[in-house]
């Protein structure tokens, strides 16, 4: 029989259960059983508990048939536990290292209470940790042991089942169970309380309880809330009968009132139109239960004082005196606005009030860049399914000489982008559009993305000041409150973006729409893409493709690319395709000039640059990813690993050599890389079995579709879409014969479609690239039938 048994219910925390079973599994304190309960959840919690079950026995997996809600999730788990003490934790709540082995510890000094109380810290979204106020409670009680009886001022521990563990034969001699709905933790918490009669407690900071942005029961407002009513009702209809208790009456009506008026006060738990109803069953509750003499508190007395009077007009007039001062300088901070600024908005607030155009698509992408990445994929397919809704590029004026033949566009920050922002139904970027656009009801907000996050992205750069420098989180966050769908091109980015970008928008698990071309491209593209690169017929082509540092400014190679071309030998090309972000590199143009590499930093297409090598070389750059889909030899190349870790932040250990982390062999030194190379293990069976893992790993929601299931959702209106299929297993590079159809229909589907000037009343402007045609009128790229 285990020490602790701990009770995980999760539902809907898929990117917060691996810290959460992590942290419980790597405790010093190992003589545990982990009953992980997953509450029908729709996401991958059900998929994760397994996993880690199928490696750690520990592990106890339990799935409930249908969604019962957190308490019942809980009661299944305490159900199958066996250990001697419960311990309750959220899915997205952590213990602290050496938690449990010090709750054993004062379990035996104390020899073995009822519950055991300890302490915790609360974690914010904005990477904040907030101490509790209860330390020097806990403190107070030293080594003692008593009941509530003894020392009433317990009963003002924060109500919660996280921070206790308590005896299962206790717990379960008395019947005790969540009862459904939320609140329900506060329920329970006050009826052990006054059933134990020994009760211990440790000042030990053992939990980490985190307050999520979004998803918590509790964090948005609806009739749920009303049902903290029944539940305080509840325990005191519990009190009846029990004469003895009599004496904590008054403290536990305070305690209940508090926690209404706690609601009452938050928008995320009462909306404001259900504010009056609230309080008038607050006040109700309130003169039911009033034991005879009490005194409101000091701090809170005119809140208790309005309810007792049930007048929530004296109680909005109270209220409201009180923010006065705080929407006076809120006012004074407005009017400094720069003039400019203002126009704007009172632009964009007129062109607001005009209906929106349902068959209007504004994209944009790497901040207005060009016509690229998911955002373009999705672009050109919509031309094909959906000619019915007209799609404009947003990109800066630097860009507007680059875009392919055909693409109407506006620029950043025009009288024309305000318009195109505030009418457009479809608004689809890989970034993010200024925080100055306001999501109009009607409107869809998409976010593509443009990789997958094997450094730290979104809230978890707070932690790494060189990546966050001069971003601000709050403004990051309104910006993702925007969104109304967000990709995933496989369960890891799932887990990440919901912790990272916490917000309500629906995930769509599609993949990247920018790596379908690696699924439908000929023999015949890839020899165009070649020859227009000027690779020689014949060449192994190695792409080296680095990511930026944060801790550096302007690209500086990390490996002396003359030596590296050199020891290719005259049969290997050499492309260099340095971050978006750097500036061209005279260095580059150099070797270029010596015909010892190709600069493609500037190639509008990384797609067809991946198209056109046979091995990638990289460092951090999500691009590994993208191009596991070719099932093509990768290399790593990180001289720099640990400085970068330390920095920018990892998920996940690129270079352990694990399947599933590493996607191919791995150098620190130039010598090693060469080595790689001259041994030839770039290609050998060792790197095709850690490229088929990383594949299995990473390439799960892309096949090709991607862009045609995002099309399918947001502009037809399908409910559902054909799911991915999962990467094939190969143990050679696959090259799956293309078709020019796509491409075709898109040209025609243009052809046909009305212009912008006959459908929309601002000026169309078009772009011509070097006289290159658009690229949707050109066969469709992707894997070569040579190795």
């Amino acid at each position: 029989m285990p020490r602790f048994s701990i009770v995980i219910a999760a539902y809907r925390v898929q990117g917060y259960l691996r810290s959460c079973l992590d942290s419980v599994l790597t405790q010093s304190y190992g003589d545990i059983e982990v009953v992980a309960v997953d509450d029908c959840s729709p996401d991958h919690c059900g998929a994760i508990i397994d996993e880690y079950a199928a490696r750690d026995g520990r592990v106890v997996p339990v799935h409930q048939p249908v969604n019962s809600g957190p308490g019942r999730a809980r009661n299944a788990g305490a159900d199958r536990a066996t250990g001697d003490y419960l311990l309750f934790l959220d899915g997205d709540d952590t213990l602290a290292p050496g938690t449990l082995e010090g709750l054993a510890d004062r379990l035996a000094l104390t020899e073995d209470p009822d519950i055991l109380y300890f302490n915790h810290v609360r974690t914010y979204w904005w990477d904040r940790a907030e101490p509790s106020l209860f330390g020097g409670l806990l403190s107070s009680a030293g080594t003692d042991v008593f009941s509530v009886l003894e020392r009433p001022e317990f009963l003002r521990i924060f109500a919660m089942s996280s921070n206790r563990v308590y005896n299962r034969a206790f717990y379960t001699r008395h019947g005790f169970a969540f009862t459904e709905g939320i609140y329900e933790d506060a329920l329970l918490s006050y009826k052990t309380m006054l059933t134990a009669e020994r009760i211990a407690c440790v000042d030990l900071v053992g939990l980490e309880y985190r307050q999520r942005r979004v998803g918590a029961s509790t964090a948005s407002p609806g009739e749920k809330h009303f049902v903290i009513f029944k539940q305080y009702a509840r325990l005191f209809e519990f009190l009846e009968g029990k004469p003895h208790l009599e004496p904590l009456r008054p403290l536990l009506f305070e305690r209940a009132v508090s926690h209404f008026l706690f609601c009452l006060g938050r928008r995320s738990r009462v909306a404001a139109e259900d504010r009056p109803r609230f309080f008038e069953r607050a006040a109700r509750w309130y003169q039911e239960h009033v034991p005879d003499g009490f005194t409101p508190p000091a701090d809170a007395q005119w809140r208790f004082e309005a309810l007792a009077r049930g007048s929530y007009v004296r109680y909005r007039e109270h209220e409201l005196t009180l923010r006065a001062a705080a929407g006076a300088r809120k006012l004074k901070r407005m009017t400094r606005r720069p003039l400019a600024a203002r126009a704007k908005r009172s632009l964009y607030r007129v062109h607001r009030r005009r209906p929106v155009d349902a068959d209007l698509a504004v994209y944009s992408a790497y901040w207005g860049r060009g016509v690229l990445c998911n955002p373009a994929a999705i672009y050109y397919k919509a031309r094909e399914l959906a000619p019915h809704v007209h799609g404009v590029w947003v990109v800066r004026k630097a860009a507007v000489d680059s875009l392919p033949e055909g693409v109407d566009y506006v620029i950043s920050g025009t009288r024309d982008f305000y318009w195109a922002m505030a009418r457009a139904k479809y608004l689809i970027n890989n970034v993010n559009f200024p925080n100055d656009v306001v999501k109009r009801p009607g409107t869809v907000h998409l976010q593509t993305f443009h990789g997958t996050p094997l450094k730290c992205m979104g809230l978890d750069q707070q932690r790494y000041p060189a990546a966050a420098a001069g971003m601000s989180f709050r403004n990051l966050l309104k910006r993702v409150d925007r969104w109304d769908y967000a990709l995933s091109s496989n369960r890891h980015s799932s887990e990440v973006w919901e912790r990272v970008y916490p917000a309500s928008y629906r995930l769509l698990e599609y993949g990247y729409p920018r790596n379908d071309v690696f699924f439908s491209a000929s023999a015949d593209d890839i020899r165009r893409i070649r020859k227009e690169l000027e690779i020689p017929d014949g060449c192994l082509t190695v792409l080296y493709a680095p990511t930026i540092r944060d801790y550096q400014k302007g690209f500086t190679p990390r490996l002396d690319l003359e030596r590296l071309s050199r020891a290719l030998g005259p049969e290997a090309v050499l492309l260099v395709r340095a971050h978006y972000s750097y500036q061209p590199q005279a260095g580059l143009r150099q070797l270029q000039e010596a015909g010892l590499a190709l600069d493609v930093s500037r190639h509008p297409s990384a797609e067809e640059l991946c198209l056109a090598a046979d091995v990638l070389v990289t460092d951090y750059s999500s691009i590994m990813f993208d191009y596991a889909n070719l099932d093509r030899p990768i290399v790593v190349y990180a001289d720099d690993w640990d400085v970068y870790q330390a920095t920018r932040g990892v998920y996940f250990d690129l270079l352990s050599g694990r399947p599933g982390d590493t996607p191919g062999p791995v150098a620190r030194t130039e010598d090693e890389l060469i080595a790689v190379f001259r041994e030839g293990r770039w290609r050998d069976a060792e790197a095709t079995a850690l490229r088929a893992a990383f594949r299995a790993r990473f390439c799960q929601f892309d096949d090709g579709r991607a862009a045609e299931r995002v099309v399918r959702t947001l502009m037809l209106g399908e409910k559902t879409v054909e799911p991915p299929q999962p990467p094939a297993a190969s143990a050679e590079p696959a090259a799956p014969a293309a078709s020019a159809e796509p491409a075709a229909a898109a040209e025609s589907a243009a052809a046909e479609a009305p212009s912008a000037s006959q459908r929309h009343d601002f000026p169309v402007k078009r772009g011509l690239i070097n006289g290159v045609p658009p690229h949707a009128a050109r066969p469709t790229p992707l894997s070569p039938d040579h190795d």
